[in-house]
């Protein structure tokens, strides 16, 4: 080994197990309230979305076909028991099917999704019980821990964002609900870099389903790094360096601790309102500004032309054939903001009527990146939608980020709450939201989360 090597070995070691030093400190006194706060509405927001995803005809089938081992514990949304690990993938699954989870544009992905089924996970395992405050502090943490990791890491271009840096936040999460010390949270962190999958874009822009399983397994990876860190057969090693650091891409290790305690990822979240991936989602805001009291109808249009930055690339693709493909089409949700008053569970559906008008419109629609808005991010991640008409006028409206962005009227608690209400009706969601309102004040968080609807 030369010089050089062995200094980034050091270097991964050593920020990561700074990092896990962190998290476990994190545990030494109540949370924060604005950590409380934003962990409390992440939880909200997940728990609903999961709920729909599972409602969906694509995971209705899914779970029928599982074959899974008989167990006691439910799927959310499911009636069928089945083994704690199972139910924990279903959910995971069924949390981002729909593209409608919380995600973080400094992490460029879904921290959340990949954390709380690993965290709900190592509560039902637990041999005692978990409390709340033990299993909010763990979730922040999980969180904390895959943002980080997202915003040192730039991807190889073909690596979508799921099932890889987020095993990290599981990890974490899972350990810290097992009463993990700094050394065995660093090392479930490492070893969690070891078990993750492979993620390319190309699957995801054929909408092959197999993407939906990616934070499945990132959850899966982190409740088995925990085990393995508890029972002393790992440590931190430095495989971060060679898997996330290499394969995946490269890591800028200083991100990883850079202003923690002063600035927390954490609460520089956005929330979701369209049912697609949020690289679409300012241009789907900027159609519905435009189409606000619009006088004109979609068949005034001669040509749509979308600005955007380079992020978005990879969903330039056209002609989906089923929802994860028309959510990753550019083109086709344009087109359907157009078409349709929302960009939701119905209007990216294959099976309504919706789908195939969309999918006419589209020829209409050109998109492109531009330089001027790649210097805007992360911060900004904008969009320019112009219209032009059939009697040669034009117009157009800019979008800096997406609604519901941390710096772009962020939605807080009672707007998730409405979105909730609206994917899964009101009943469902007070069960939710009386759930996440105890979590604080109980001392049995699997048994609270047995009241999670089950159909």
């Amino acid at each position: 080994m030369d010089g050089s090597t062995a200094f980034r070995s050091t270097e991964h070691v050593l920020a990561v197990d700074a990092l896990a030093t962190a998290m476990v400190e994190l545990r030494k006194s109540p949370l924060p309230t604005p950590l409380g706060d934003r962990a409390r509405l992440i939880l909200l927001d997940l728990l609903g979305v999961t709920l729909a995803g599972a409602r969906t005809a694509e995971m209705v089938e899914l779970r029928k076909n599982w074959d899974a081992e008989p167990g006691s514990t439910y799927p959310i949304g499911g009636s069928t028991g089945a083994t704690i690990e199972t139910a924990a993938e279903l959910d995971a699954i069924a949390s981002c099917c729909l593209e409608l989870d919380e995600g973080n544009k400094y992490a460029a992905g879904h921290p959340a999704a990949h954390v709380l089924p690993a965290a709900i996970a190592a509560a039902r395992l637990a041999s005692t019980p978990i409390s709340g405050r033990a299993f909010l502090t763990a979730v922040v943490a999980g969180y904390e821990v895959a943002a980080r990791f997202g915003w040192a890491l730039t991807r190889h271009s073909a690596w979508h964002t799921h099932g890889h840096w987020g095993a990290t936040g599981a990890a974490t999460a899972a350990a810290s609900i097992r009463g993990a010390d700094a050394n065995e949270v660093a090392a479930a962190i490492d070893s969690s870099s070891a078990l993750i999958q492979v993620a390319p874009w190309a699957v995801v822009l054929d909408g092959n389903f197999s993407r939906n399983l990616w934070i499945g397994g990132a959850a899966r990876a982190g409740v088995t790094a925990a085990r393995l860190a508890r029972s002393g057969v790992v440590h931190n090693s430095g495989a971060i360096e060679h898997t996330l650091g290499a394969l995946v891409g490269t890591l800028d290790t200083s991100r990883l601790t850079e202003d923690l305690g002063e600035r927390w990822l954490t609460l520089e979240g956005y929330t979701k309102q369209h049912a697609s991936c949020s690289y679409t989602h300012a241009a789907v805001d900027a159609v519905q500004s435009l189409r606000a009291d619009a006088e004109w109808s979609a068949a005034d249009i001669e040509h749509v032309r979308v600005r955007t930055h380079s992020l978005a690339e990879p969903l330039f693709r056209r002609h989906p054939s089923n929802r994860l493909g028309a959510m990753f089409s550019l083109p086709f949700v344009v087109a359907a903001a157009f078409v349709s008053d929302a960009i939701d569970v119905d209007s990216l559906d294959p099976r309504g009527s919706g789908f195939s008008t969309a999918e006419s419109f589209s020829a209409r629609v050109d998109v492109a990146s531009s330089s001027e808005l790649d210097a805007l991010l992360p911060e900004r991640r904008a969009a320019e939608v112009t219209i032009e008409f059939r009697d040669g006028t034009t117009l157009s409206a800019t979008a800096p980020n997406p609604l519901g962005d941390i710096d772009h009227f962020p939605m807080d608690y009672s707007a998730v709450r409405a979105k909730i209400a609206r994917l899964v009706g009101e009943s469902d969601t007070a069960v939710i939201e009386d759930i996440v309102d105890s979590l604080g004040d109980t001392e049995d968080v699997a048994a609270l989360l047995r009241a999670l609807p089950i159909r």
